[in-house]
């Protein structure tokens, strides 16, 4: 239960790689905390997820759930960071093939998080969820991605502030 709290959207083998129990042990201890209502599941593509009951609203677990991949995770961080960006420049920014991004691009669309509009010949892609409610989660539940990502942004406008000077 302590693990589903701190770790909201974590799937079954996770739990059974970080806890290093064994696969059954976990099942029956998930079906017990389900059948008691303190635990709810949510199958998100090949995963069952599990959240603490009624501790997060259907958008925040689709959020969290987006933040384990880290590919959504990155391209999620990038649209935040640079407004409106065409594959393209995701492609190039994040070094990943034009294709694991076409992929995951079209499951953020499909999940609400994420919207695209026409810009002459090229897609731009925005974010359709609050921003600051990302991060709000990110920084609550994932504070080593929220590290990393606001080295990166410090970075960033230091970079931005040099540049100014000159």
């Amino acid at each position: 239960m302590q693990f589903i709290q701190e770790n909201p959207g974590c799937h079954l083998r996770e739990i059974k790689r970080v806890l290093d129990m064994s696969m059954g042990t976990i099942q029956y201890h998930l079906n017990s905390l389900e059948k008691e209502g303190k635990i709810i599941s949510e199958k998100q593509h090949l995963y069952k997820n599990y959240f603490s009951a009624g501790l997060f609203k259907q958008n925040e677990k689709n959020i969290l759930n987006l933040l384990k991949i880290e590919t959504s995770r990155d391209i999620i961080m990038f649209i935040i960071e640079k407004t409106n960006p065409t594959q393209s420049e995701i492609v190039e920014k994040l070094d990943l093939s034009a294709p694991s991004v076409s992929w995951s691009l079209s499951r953020l669309i499909e999940s609400g998080m994420i919207g695209e509009k026409k810009d002459g010949k090229f897609k731009r892609y925005y974010m359709l969820e609050e921003p600051k409610n990302v991060v709000s989660l990110m920084k609550n539940y994932h504070p080593n991605m929220w590290t990393n990502w606001s080295t990166r942004l410090a970075e960033m406008f230091l970079t931005f502030s040099k540049e100014d000077t000159q």
